[in-house]
């Protein structure tokens, strides 16, 4: 049996390199896997050997001890490699192709997939609608933070890059297309970008330059992306954003009026999510934040893109009631502003084959705007406690020193 390492969650704060089992065409039993799930026979599946395997903020809220993730959990949903084996029923993707993993599992059968909701397909995960590699509460799939990982719905799920010699010289910027790449972008269109658009960006996180490069890319006028952190405020200006330093400004309106002429955007897009902090010197954390803030600045029947993550279980919450997922949002606003919301996971596969071609023919360069880094599969790890302390950096894992 060939040898396989992964990225695998410890507890909170902790995570290890280990040796783990190498994947076949069956979810087997381990950390996280619902017992409806245990033994799924996926001969409609593939064999990957990982070129590329992103660290994401999603990661970290697990990493943190914010999610009730298990220990050994097996991390990693941003997933780009090579098939090197191939399921019985898989007719259309072939050993050898090169290709980019949506981060949802989607059965491509059931109403929401045929629907092109593949962010909430009903077939697997047997706790709720949706599912993703490596992520609690969804399903116990393995992640991809490893050498190697199986892939279930070949055929309906992958991306196959049509040429690997030019995908392996664009490989930092093609591995953006699993996750965040289309979260940026979907907060866009979600938050109803077009051109001429004046538009906030709330976080300058990975996501939120995504998001902000996406607003470019659909034709925003001005694209304003607010953060705590300074180093990914200087990262989000050096592809043209405004910005603005929450931890300086309590008064977000007022910031923008300096920017704009007037407190207020046409569309807002939340990339924080659960754990964000108040505005100001003496900011802590406080959950609803970003979703208050952004209906206040948002014009008048506007529209809120909302990619950012929110959980129902939260167990290092500030309040009883956000440990469920409960917060102090002022819907009564967005009422009032006939605010359109739209929330959850990312239908990745609504995107990808449109951004794979922008980023092929020299339109989008997301491995820019979020400053790609690649490190090997040990150095994940200190990748991990370096994003913990606001690294203005991507962290795309090389298992196998691939990437040039």
């Amino acid at each position: 049996m060939a040898s396989n390492r992964g990225v695998v969650y410890m507890g909170p704060g902790k995570v290890e390199v280990q040796d783990i089992s190498f994947p076949d065409l069956v979810l087997r039993d381990g950390p996280g896997v619902n017992p409806l799930n245990v033994g799924r026979k996926c001969d409609h599946g593939v064999i990957l050997k990982v070129v590329t395997t992103n660290i994401c903020g999603s990661d970290q809220h697990m990493v943190r001890g914010r999610t009730t993730a298990p220990p050994g959990l097996v991390l990693g949903h941003e997933i780009t490699g090579e098939v090197i084996e191939v399921g019985r029923d898989v007719e259309f993707i072939k050993k050898g192709d090169l290709v980019s993993v949506p981060f949802n599992i989607a059965c491509g059968r059931c109403r929401n997939c045929k629907e092109q909701n593949t962010h909430v397909c009903l077939n697997v995960n047997p706790d709720r609608p949706g599912s993703a590699y490596g992520y609690v509460d969804m399903g116990g799939w393995v992640g991809g933070q490893s050498e190697y990982v199986m892939v279930p719905y070949a055929d309906f799920q992958l991306l196959a890059f049509p040429d690997k010699d030019q995908a392996m010289e664009k490989i930092l910027d093609l591995t953006m297309l699993s996750d965040i790449f289309p979260t940026g972008y979907h907060g866009a269109v979600s938050a109803g970008v077009r051109p001429g658009s004046t538009v906030y960006v709330a976080g300058a996180g990975p996501v939120g330059l995504a998001a902000a490069h996406s607003a470019q890319l659909l034709g925003a006028s001005v694209v304003i992306v607010g953060d705590l952190n300074p180093a990914r405020l200087e990262q989000a200006r050096s592809f043209g954003c405004e910005t603005i330093n929450l931890s300086e400004h309590d008064n977000l309106g007022e910031q923008i009026e300096h920017i704009l002429g007037v407190p207020e955007v046409d569309c807002a897009i939340d990339c924080v999510g659960f754990e964000a902090h108040g505005h100001g010197r003496d900011h802590s954390e406080a959950p609803a934040t970003v979703l208050n803030s952004i209906m206040e600045i948002t014009r008048a029947a506007g529209r809120l893109g909302i990619p950012g993550l929110y959980v129902t279980g939260d167990p290092g919450a500030v309040d009883e009631e956000a440990k469920v997922g409960t917060l102090k949002i002022r819907i009564g606003l967005g009422w009032a502003k006939a605010h359109t919301f739209v929330t959850g996971q990312t239908p990745v596969m609504r995107y990808h084959r449109e951004l794979m071609m922008a980023i092929l023919h020299g339109k989008a360069q997301i491995a820019k705007a979020v400053n790609a880094t690649k490190i090997s599969l040990d150095e994940a790890p200190k990748a991990y406690n370096d994003f913990d302390k606001g690294a203005a950096r991507k962290y795309v894992i090389d298992p196998h020193g691939l990437v040039k």
